[in-house]
């Protein structure tokens, strides 16, 4: 059974995926608008990499009350 700790995890690298996956697909585009999204993305993934920067053994309640709030961002 996966641990809440493990279930996050998987959680947040789905979306992180799913987000790097979008990004891709916005760098084709040279609308002002795709900029936009392409900024915004590039803003919660980095979010993200501050969040988990010391690593998944570390994350504390606190930064799991930030990830769960990062999960629920549109």
């Amino acid at each position: 059974m996966l641990s809440k700790t493990d279930e996050l995890k998987n959680r947040i690298e789905a979306r992180r995926h799913e987000l790097q996956g979008r990004l891709a697909e916005l760098k084709a585009d040279t609308r002002r608008e795709a900029a936009e999204a392409r900024d915004k993305i590039k803003a919660r993934l980095d979010e993200l990499e501050d969040y988990v920067k010391d690593g998944w053994e570390n994350v504390s309640d606190t930064v799991t009350a930030k990830l769960n709030s990062w999960l629920n961002k549109n």
